[in-house]
């Protein structure tokens, strides 16, 4: 199992991906996350550079025994399952789903995490977002 397990994350950082800020802003707003439930498009580029900077193969170790996945930095204790600490599968998916190039399932599932709890269930957002001008976030992005 442990075997598996292993494999499964190091296939998963290989096909890893970090974003640039303007075309990770850009994928955003083509799935519809620019004023997803409030959740402003500067928002969620400010989120995941300082929860992931812009890595999709990023992961976080927590001093819960948590582990954070993805370019969302998405927690295993609550919204996937990677045979850890999971208490609830919320997305229904394995973390390593959240670490590779093709973003659509860690969109699904932050979209899930913000219909749930909003955009205060990220510790990052709240520590380095909230209530500031994120203006700096699309500068220069022709969105």
């Amino acid at each position: 199992m442990m075997k598996h397990l292993l494999l499964l994350l190091l296939v998963a950082v290989a096909n890893a991906k970090i974003y640039e800020r303007c075309d990770w802003a850009k994928t955003l707003k083509a799935k519809n996350m620019d004023g997803y439930r409030g959740v402003s498009l500067a928002d969620g580029v400010c989120l995941t550079q300082h929860g992931s900077n812009f890595n999709t193969g990023a992961i976080n170790r927590n001093t819960d025994d948590s582990t954070d996945y993805g370019i969302f930095q998405i927690n295993n204790k609550w919204w996937c399952s990677d045979g850890g600490v999971s208490r609830a599968n919320g997305c229904g998916i394995r973390c390593s789903e959240l670490q590779t190039d093709n973003v659509e399932t860690a969109i699904r599932c932050a979209k899930r995490i913000v219909d749930q709890q909003g955009v205060r269930a990220w510790v990052a957002w709240k520590a380095h977002c909230q209530n500031r001008n994120l203006s700096s976030y699309l500068r220069g992005c022709n969105l």
